[in-house]
């Protein structure tokens, strides 16, 4: 990444201007304040480190992951409230690797502020903070990068280029999957938390509820208030890919299917299954509709043509299988196998491209806008699993639900009344 020096790259491009680095100082490290201590966030900020950049802070509401990330990434500063990161005017980057709740909040006040962002799949809580995130990046000419890897995985950009040029004729069908197996969360009661874990500052501008032990680190992602479910959690990156090999179209105009939980007896408010259906109108080359598919089982201990989590492309010539865990296999009639290659995602690659969007003032591999419309699938097919329908009809130029004020709701959501990270304009 050109050793994360920041040259006096040309603001034109995209309108993503360089970091804020003083006439002069061109070879000044890049300088990152990590929100969120878990594993994924120490990993990404790692990873920048690798490139040359510096942690100044990291930021955990959980005493014990803070200290322990501080360490780790050999960081400046250890902090709880994450508006020390972004008042710090030193600060280039924010890395948010927070629960779901928080990512648009974060990551629209960092924009303000004028940090670039890289912030975790998925990027926003609900339909309508993803736009917000897209008009902060591009009011402030910020740099914000979705934590969807595949997009900078060279063995996919390989596969998805080969669809481009027609290997398998025309793509009208992409089928992506997340079936594997989770883990039973229980039932359980209201109780105090941890000692040196901050509940209120963890549960943030969300509505505020009781804390429960199974309402904690990880086990956040199967609650309504500040997950998106496991669409959200896994079924994003297949979301992803699925979508970007149909050719990256806007929004989806039809979404119709079933989302409910048939497996799990326990606390989770999410589905366990989910079989959803996303039409896109006029899509194709010769206007003919094309269809993304997501299958969705949570409880299965078993793969699906050969991977737990994948993809594949039907075209009218033949179909590509692939997974961002195993590379892709192209066949063409009657199943012939024709071409194959393996690989694995990178996130080396994807925090490389983030950090060259920066120096160069162009638009990431994974850029925000991106991330938004892929994003967009998970809510919709959790609003029709909330609601119960069996179809939604999606205005994408609106990005409001048709006839239904009830699911139309859910683009949106309720926040804690008067709390500083409420995002404007919500």
């Amino acid at each position: 990444m050109k050793q994360a020096a920041v040259g006096a790259a040309s603001s034109a491009a995209f309108g993503v201007a360089a970091p804020a680095v003083r006439a002069g100082d061109a070879k000044r490290r890049l300088v990152v304040g990590l929100i969120g201590c878990g594993g994924q966030g120490k990993s990404v900020a790692g990873t920048m480190v690798q490139h040359g950049a510096k942690i100044a802070y990291v930021c955990d509401v959980d005493e014990r992951r803070a200290a322990a990330a501080k360490e780790q990434l050999k960081a400046d500063h250890a902090v709880s409230d994450l508006r020390k990161i972004i008042d710090d005017k030193a600060v280039d980057i924010v890395v948010i690797a927070t629960p779901d709740h928080w990512h648009a909040s974060a990551a629209i006040l960092a924009c303000e502020a004028g940090k670039h962002v890289y912030v975790e799949k998925p990027c926003s809580h609900n339909i309508r903070e993803g736009r917000l995130m897209i008009e902060a990046a591009r009011r402030n000419k910020r740099v914000m990068q979705v934590g969807t890897q595949s997009r900078n995985t060279k063995v996919l950009q390989k596969g998805i280029r080969l669809l481009r040029e027609g290997a398998i004729g025309e793509v009208l069908v992409a089928k992506a999957w997340n079936s594997q197996r989770r883990v039973n969360i229980g039932h359980l009661k209201p109780s105090d938390p941890p000692a040196g874990f901050d509940y209120d500052t963890w549960v943030g501008p969300a509505p505020m509820q009781p804390y429960q032990k199974n309402c904690h680190h990880y086990t956040w992602h199967w609650w309504y208030n500040f997950g998106t479910g496991d669409a959200g959690n896994d079924g994003i990156h297949e979301l992803d890919i699925a979508r970007w090999g149909l050719g990256d179209p806007d929004h989806p105009s039809r979404v119709s299917g079933h989302g409910s939980k048939m497996f799990f007896d326990d606390d989770q408010q999410f589905p366990d299954t989910q079989y959803v259906t996303f039409e896109y109108p006029g899509a194709s080359k010769l206007g003919r509709n094309r269809l993304l598919v997501y299958e969705h089982r949570i409880w299965s201990p078993y793969v699906q043509e050969g991977h737990e989590n994948g993809n594949t492309f039907y075209g009218t010539e033949g179909y590509m299988v692939m997974s961002k865990m195993g590379g892709w296999k192209l066949y063409g009639r009657k199943n012939k196998l024709l071409k194959q290659e393996d690989g694995h995602y990178s996130v080396a690659d994807h925090v490389a491209d983030f950090l060259e969007a920066i120096c160069d003032g162009k638009k990431p591999n994974a850029d925000i806008g991106i991330g938004h419309r892929s994003t967009v699938l998970i809510h919709l097919a959790n609003i029709l699993a909330r609601t119960g329908r069996a179809e939604l009809v999606f205005d994408p130029k609106t990005e409001q639900i048709v006839d239904d004020a009830e699911a139309n709701a859910l683009v949106k959501r309720t926040y804690r009344k008067d709390h500083w990270a409420v995002p404007k304009g919500v």
